[in-house]
């Protein structure tokens, strides 16, 4: 999911790796996270496959409750338009090669044991506290969050996935701060 819709620099991580999927999922970003709505890709084949089965049977039979919701459909045409008109997904691959720096610039302080990235995603892997697994990522996100700074972290990793339309300064003010906060970390 958050390889999809732009984070990249191109619609998903298939366009970026050059893969074409049987299948894929996609949720949030199709209509920007407000409000619910998921959707499957799948190759032609396979979706004959479901639609076009023995006389007798119902094409995949899952659920039709919400299944084209119009205020969920209408909230995620105009992401689309959106994601179009203000060129997101260019603006996320112009950005790519500042963000990488930004995150590699954290290499070498303290408890920091690795880093990486792809586009605008990015992970920082903390030295786990003896005994304390995940708490130094969580004291982080806590100093984070009270400077206000909202950080995710996974296990004693800070998992990082900025809006698509982050500016340099935003990028910045980030890893200033974060920064900031990792010297700082006990």
């Amino acid at each position: 999911m958050i390889t999809g819709f732009g984070r990249l620099g191109t619609g998903f991580a298939a366009d970026y790796f050059g893969v074409m999927p049987d299948l894929m999922t996609v949720a949030k970003g199709l209509t920007n996270g407000t409000i619910p709505m998921g959707a499957v890709f799948v190759r032609k084949q396979i979706y004959d496959a479901f639609m076009h089965g023995p006389d007798n049977a119902i094409e995949l039979f899952h659920g039709y409750t919400y299944s084209g919701h119009p205020v969920a459909c209408a909230a995620a045409l105009a992401t689309l338009d959106v994601y179009e008109q203000d060129g997101l997904f260019q603006h996320a691959h112009e950005l790519s090669g500042y963000w990488e720096d930004a995150v590699h610039s954290l290499k070498g302080l303290p408890h920091v044991i690795d880093t990486r990235n792809l586009g605008l995603i990015a992970g920082i892997e903390l030295e786990p506290m003896a005994g304390k697994p995940t708490a130094r990522a969580f004291e982080c996100f806590l100093r984070c969050y009270e400077r206000g700074l909202l950080i995710r972290t996974t296990g004693d990793i800070i998992a990082l996935s900025p809006p698509l339309m982050i500016e340099k300064q935003h990028i910045d003010e980030l890893f200033g701060l974060l920064a900031s906060v990792l010297k700082e970390l006990p």
